[in-house]
């Protein structure tokens, strides 16, 4: 039976929350970059204040510890995507593809451009599943690695090829970035990921519906079936012909037409 406490809500939350935030995130890093030093400033209290959230709601499983390890999550993360798009902490390289790379070779670049950020995104999951590993409440880190997970299975799409590749969302200083991505092609990685991370949803959801009626036990397991709901949904719009602009639009700069598509870019 569905329930509007423990189902719904968490639904209404987790989607808005995404919403906004992905915005945000969007506005921040596609101010000038003279903005970024107080961005990184904002972001960092907000991630430290996310980890101790974390940390003191995981020592209960009352409902309000399920939704206040789910934001303190979600402000860690927010942490490391804006450190990740204004160039501190991306990569060691910081300019476009060589032509005509393959294989290996072209993996390493690619990986070049974005190793720092996953090295410091699996860390803090360590660390969080280190926190919560007897913690009563362990949704934080649940939601933190669902969210790591699911990015990286988006990354590593793009960078085989999908058929939209669009990034209307990548601020102008990362725009080497594109020059990774993978060819404009429908993959079985991309239609394997969809299948998987919705197989993933539906056995959240199956938790959640067999969850004791209003429980943190059904919130939480609500919550985390509509963050892999909204995961296999960008998955599927990397098939789709969308544009981020469609969304987010209000969140991002009106930017003028590149005068030198051969710039050379700088993280």
């Amino acid at each position: 039976m569905v329930s509007w406490s423990g189902h719904i809500v968490p639904f209404i939350v987790t989607v808005a929350i995404w919403f906004i935030a992905t915005g945000l995130i969007a506005w921040a890093d596609n101010r000038e970059r003279a903005t970024f030093s107080r961005s990184l400033i904002i972001g960092g209290a907000c991630g430290i204040a996310g980890l101790i959230t974390i940390l003191i709601a995981s020592q209960t499983a009352a409902l309000w510890a399920v939704y206040l390890s789910f934001i303190g999550a979600l402000m860690v993360w927010g942490w490391h995507e804006i450190g990740f798009l204004t160039g501190a902490a991306a990569g060691p390289r910081r300019v476009p593809a060589d032509e005509g790379l393959s294989g290996a070779r072209r993996f390493a670049q690619a990986s070049a451009t974005v190793i720092h950020h996953e090295i410091a995104l699996a860390l803090t999951a360590l660390l969080l599943i280190s926190l919560a590993w007897n913690a009563p409440n362990q949704i934080g880190a649940t939601v933190f690695v669902l969210l790591f997970g699911l990015r990286l299975t988006a990354k590593i799409n793009m960078y085989v090829g999908v058929p939209n590749s669009t990034a209307e969302m990548l601020p102008a200083h990362l725009a080497y970035l594109k020059t990774y991505f993978g060819e404009n092609r429908m993959t079985a990685l991309l239609a394997l990921s969809i299948f998987g991370i919705t197989a993933a949803a539906l056995w959240f959801g199956s938790l959640a519906l067999a969850a004791p009626v209003g429980s943190a036990e059904m919130v939480g397991a609500s919550l985390l079936t509509t963050l892999c709901l909204l995961g296999a949904l960008e998955h599927v719009f990397l098939a789709l012909p969308f544009r981020d602009g469609m969304l987010w639009g209000w969140a991002l700069p009106t930017r003028a037409p590149a005068k030198n598509t051969n710039s050379n870019y700088e993280g």
